[in-house]
């Protein structure tokens, strides 16, 4: 496929995706409850996907450090800091979504608790 095709695939996605909002736009929920469900529906989701991305990046970069290693044992000092550097950052990106979800459910049970549903 050539990039230009590529392209014109991508941009019609997209424009398809963008126009699915307004196809499938509802009304507010009647029950802020469903709002409730939803929001931790989708947390959990979000930590799952987060957890399994940071999990897969992380066992790949140590495969690669490892590999490196193997392959030239005098680099280890050379190849460890670089790569706890990097597994490092992996996580934070995993812990940043732990703090996402934390700030959805704290924000949510505000708006619970402003609409008098609690």
């Amino acid at each position: 496929m050539t990039k230009r095709k590529a392209l014109l695939v991508t941009l019609t996605v997209f424009t398809a995706l963008l126009a699915c909002n307004v196809a499938f736009a509802q009304d507010a929920p009647d029950n802020i409850h469903s709002v409730a469900m939803a929001t931790a529906i989708a947390e959990g989701f979000g930590l799952a996907i987060a957890a399994f991305g940071g999990a897969l990046g992380q066992g790949t970069a140590a495969k690669a450090a490892l590999e490196g290693i193997a392959r030239n044992p005098g680099a280890s000092g050379k190849i460890f800091t670089p790569m706890i550097l990097g597994l490092a950052l992996i996580e934070s990106l995993v812990i940043y979504s732990l703090l996402v979800a934390f700030f959805l459910n704290g924000h949510l049970g505000g708006m619970l608790t402003k609409l008098g549903a609690v």
